[in-house]
């Protein structure tokens, strides 16, 4: 077990040796991440409305 002191200080150089992201990654990323998820949105809504159209023509040509 680690005294306090010596503890913020491998603490310290844990976080000295942390690389982060530019601006232009982080947006970049970002904007990634938006067209995903607009492109998984029309891609289940798709599937939704192809389920439906399905589901209704089977239920009303029984019904």
């Amino acid at each position: 077990m680690t005294n306090p002191f010596q503890f913020l200080q491998q603490t310290r150089s844990e976080v000295a040796k942390v690389v982060w992201p530019t601006r232009r990654e982080v947006l970049v990323t970002t904007a990634m991440v938006f067209v995903m998820a607009v492109v998984a949105a029309i891609f289940f809504f798709g599937v939704d409305w192809v389920i439906r159209f399905a589901l209704e023509t089977i239920l009303t040509s029984f019904g």
